[in-house]
């Protein structure tokens, strides 16, 4: 994201929800009453349950019906590091909450298990009726699949949206392979940004893509040295950054930044900063003004001066050698 500033562009650095404080309710709460951000201009969802419960106590974050009749369930996750700490898969947790979905015969019977105690919970949204939150769910639910001309094909199958800020390899590749046996699950990721005490979210939508090999995980070749593959992998979409390589402990805050070919140096900062002369900036923004282009490989021209490597060769030793141990 940029923000224009006369004839100039000036980066504008994504946030984490964890930077935000928020957590995954928040998130839930966001896409409840803006499921738009998950649709395509020609379709419409309508939300009508959340934190349903099923017999075995799995609990699915927000339950849709979209225009063609279909049960939507959207999974949420504030990070990648919330998927990778679950026991269970990402993409199985809502596979089985699908399932669930799959029993529903009628309308009837959905808004008597998920739409009516929605309604209830959040009754202060409707408008003053007689109705009982029952009757309200019906006449709603039949309204929206009778404008879209839906009724015949209500819960004919049900699809699966899961949202996150990032996603792992394994959860992508596994989302990329039910798309190619015909399971409509998809992958949206929201990032967020922070202008002054605004915040923004970009809403991405990975998967599906016309072509899901891309996202497949290999096999180690084990005739080759493995990293030849792994590095192909990390190259290929966009990497984590520094805010990342603070997490896993490869610098740290207080480290000297070196410009490549320079020498001017600032100091790292918890964020992801640099400290300059008791300026605080993006290191984009430093290397930028050091070297007058219009923008800067940042982690290749800015240079660890602890180890003596650049910030891009730190990286990829780092996820070299988590993807061998994978």
């Amino acid at each position: 994201m940029y923000s224009i500033h006369g004839a100039k562009a000036e980066k504008i650095e994504s946030v984490t929800f964890m930077e935000l404080d928020m957590v995954e309710s928040d998130l839930e709460e966001i896409l409840r009453n803006s499921v738009f951000m998950l649709c395509d201009e020609e379709e419409s969802m309508l939300i009508v349950g959340r934190q349903v419960k099923n017999e075995r106590n799995g609990r699915s974050d927000l339950t849709a019906i979209d225009n063609n009749g279909n049960v939507v369930l959207i999974e949420i996750k504030r990070d990648r590091r919330d998927i990778e700490n679950r026991k269970e898969a990402f993409e199985f947790q809502a596979i089985r909450y699908a399932a669930s979905y799959a029993t529903i015969k009628s309308t009837d019977e959905l808004v008597k298990k998920v739409y009516a105690p929605y309604i209830e919970k959040y009754r202060n949204e409707y408008e003053t009726s007689e109705l009982t939150s029952y009757e309200l769910g019906i006449r709603k639910l039949n309204e929206f699949l009778e404008r879209n001309g839906a009724v015949s094909s209500f819960n004919n199958k049900q699809r699966i949206i899961l949202v996150a800020s990032e996603f792992d390899d394994q959860t992508l590749s596994a989302v990329a392979w039910l798309n190619s046996n015909n399971v409509d699950i998809s992958c949206f990721r929201l990032v967020p940004y922070k202008i002054n005490s605004d915040i923004y979210i970009n809403a991405e939508k990975l998967l599906p893509v016309a072509d899901h090999d891309d996202y497949y995980i290999n096999f180690l070749d084990r005739s080759f040295p493995a990293v030849i593959k792994t590095k192909k992998d990390i190259t290929r979409r966009s990497l984590p950054k520094i805010e990342a390589m603070l997490t896993w402990g490869v610098v740290r805050e207080g480290d000297t930044i070196v410009a490549k070919g320079k020498g001017d140096e600032a100091i790292l900062l918890s964020n992801g900063n640099v400290n300059v002369g008791g300026q605080e900036l993006s290191m984009q923004t430093w290397l930028k003004e050091l070297f007058g282009w219009s923008s800067v490989q940042t982690y290749v021209f800015a240079i660890h001066k602890e180890s003596g490597k650049t910030l891009s060769q730190i990286r990829e030793d780092y996820m070299l050698q988590v993807g061998i141990e994978d």
